[in-house]
């Protein structure tokens, strides 16, 4: 890349301040790139994402790198636009020259970028939660969140263990609630769950009282459950309560951060969902691996950014560690090395959970992975 072109390219980035971010450290030596929704209607997914990779990266500079190599972390805000999201993609491989990408906020952003990195073999750890990201695998593609899958799974457990059958789906038409929605009903029957009302409503709806209204009146309703993120299952949650609905509700892993009980307010009591243990930190054993994980993770998060830590940020500390792992144990700077030492990652621990990658994997959690949470007095609780 020529002088010219690199200046080029930073300028715009920085002209596209209102769209696009970019940290640049001087005297770099390992460029990884990030698109993420820093801001947008998926920011309280993306900011604290973006946040953890700016410490991430900070720390680990100051303690001297990989190997006497810093960290270069070229940042951009996509604000969960599936074309900005692949515009980015694309002058992360052709202007920066990455050699690794952490990013994709949302479902739809993810699978946008997927081709870009795919053709150009840069290595892609995406923070999204649709199970179509990684399944079927794609050779340079991987992801640190539980799945969509895994949740309904999750969920179906405990409605099961309650003595509940019949669920009433309220899903978000946006790539991950869509996604959610049919996983959901892939495996309804594996769980012996019946659905009763099938409903959805669209990313700008401001009232869902009449999809719960129809849902409320179906015969025999024991539970209700709403795939999906972002602002509406916030909605779904305080019109359910108007509404005086007398059976559980379930929320997915796409709202597991304080920002939704501050959206939902009092009607968020009792609600229940999966979601990874650095949400519960100190209610963890001590003999748990997980805890001093995530409670120095959390720790670090609260003193560097004055925020409480959610479970988006805990996604990118994942990534970023992952990488970091994998870019040591290829003792190389080349993609394809650092694909393959991905691929093979075992036993990490991270906030959510242990990680065995394989080559039919890349994921690597299981359903114990997930915590069953239940939202009491405004802040969170274990189900145990």
């Amino acid at each position: 890349m020529t002088r010219f072109n690199h200046l080029k390219t930073t300028a715009l980035a920085i002209a596209l301040a209102g769209s696009a971010a970019i940290a640049v450290p001087a005297h770099a030596d390992i460029k990884i790139g990030s698109s993420l929704a820093i801001t947008g209607p998926a920011s309280f997914l993306g900011d604290p994402e973006a946040k953890t990779l700016k410490m991430l990266v900070n720390e680990l500079n100051a303690n001297g790198g990989i190997n006497g190599e810093k960290i270069d972390l070229i940042m951009y805000d996509d604000a969960a636009d599936p074309n900005q999201a692949r515009t980015f993609a694309t002058r992360l491989v052709e202007d920066d020259e990455v050699v690794a990408v952490i990013g994709g906020t949302s479902t739809g952003a993810t699978m946008a970028m997927i081709p870009v990195f795919e053709e150009a073999k840069v290595p892609f750890i995406s923070l999204a939660g649709a199970v179509v990201i990684i399944d079927p695998v794609k050779k340079w593609v991987f992801k640190t969140p539980h799945t969509d899958l895994m949740a309904c799974g999750k969920i179906f457990e405990d409605i099961k263990a309650r003595g509940l059958s019949k669920v009433g789906l309220i899903s978000g038409t946006g790539g991950f609630g869509k996604s959610m929605h049919e996983q959901c009903l892939s495996v309804a029957g594996k769980y012996g769950i019946d659905i009763v009302a099938d409903e959805t409503y669209g990313p700008k709806d401001a009232d869902m009282t009449p999809q719960l209204t129809k849902i409320a009146g179906a015969a025999g309703l024991q539970a209700v459950v709403n795939p999906g993120f972002g602002q509406g299952p916030a909605i779904v949650t305080r019109n359910f309560k108007q509404l005086n609905i007398k059976v559980p509700l379930y929320q997915s892993h796409g709202v597991a951060s304080k920002s939704f009980i501050d959206l939902a307010g009092d009607a968020a009591e009792g609600v229940r969902l999966p979601a990874s243990a650095l949400l519960v930190a100190d209610m963890l054993d001590d003999s748990d691996p997980q805890k001093a994980v995530v409670v120095g993770y959390r720790d670090a998060y609260v003193a560097e950014t004055g925020q409480p830590v959610s479970t988006f940020g805990g996604h990118a500390y994942d990534a970023f560690h992952i990488l970091v792992n994998a870019i040591k144990s290829a003792g190389s700077n080349n993609p394809a090395a650092i694909r393959d030492a991905i691929e093979n990652t075992k036993g990490f621990i991270g906030t959510a959970g242990e990680v065995n990658m394989s080559a039919t994997d890349h994921l690597g959690l299981d359903l114990n992975a997930f915590k069953m949470l239940e939202i009491r007095d405004g802040d969170w609780t274990i189900v145990k």
